[in-house]
């Protein structure tokens, strides 16, 4: 009941039990068992955001808005998202058979080894006098990372920095005081974010 009724204010709210509580803070430490890919719900299926990068699911060719209909010959559909993410996380070294739905094809079935998926939430590099900083999503591991690249940045072109692109794409969130960190590496003043609640 809780489920359902947070699932209907608005997609940012959400109802978690103790078990998902739990694998929040997995997602968050960016590091866990599995196969390296974002994913969501879509029409009763598994849809793929985006494989995270030098991961097994990058490797076997798995690309944005794909769809997995069937888990080690087991269908998706009628699942929730937690019961598919459980499903598919694993001890590394351990082999997934997906079935994959893309556009302008048949359904075809991909293998998997699952691996330990590292995910580096921050990386960068240099473009002529230009910094490149690529945030994939807001891990406890972003504040130090982002001081890293611009510290390298700066090492690297001293004054010819001419300026840093901040490349957040596809990023699905994450932690809120990693998000803020970041932004207060980049701002010199005013109010980052502001929580107003019903009570003070």
């Amino acid at each position: 009941a809780l489920e359902t009724m947070l699932a209907s204010l608005d997609p940012h709210s959400r109802y978690l039990n103790a078990e998902e509580l739990r694998e929040s803070f997995v997602q968050t430490s960016g590091e866990f068992g599995g196969l390296g890919i974002e994913i969501t719900m879509e029409e009763g299926l598994i849809k793929v955001l985006y494989p995270i990068e030098d991961t097994p699911a990058e490797r076997a060719g798995l690309k944005a808005g794909d769809l997995i209909t069937h888990v080690d010959g087991e269908q998706v559909k009628g699942k929730t998202l937690t019961q598919a993410v459980r499903r598919m996380r694993g001890r590394p070294g351990t082999s997934l058979a997906l079935t994959i739905r893309r556009a302008g094809q048949p359904d075809f079935p991909v293998t998997l080894a699952r691996a330990i998926i590292i995910v580096r939430a921050v990386r960068w590099r240099i473009e002529n006098d230009i910094g490149y900083i690529r945030v994939s999503r807001f891990t406890e591991k972003v504040e130090s990372g982002i001081e890293q690249a611009v510290r390298a940045i700066h090492a690297a072109l001293g004054k010819r920095l001419t300026g840093i692109v901040l490349d957040l794409r596809n990023n699905p969130g994450g932690l809120l005081e990693q998000s803020l960190a970041l932004a207060d590496a980049f701002l010199d003043a005013g109010e980052i974010v502001s929580i107003r609640g019903r009570h003070a």
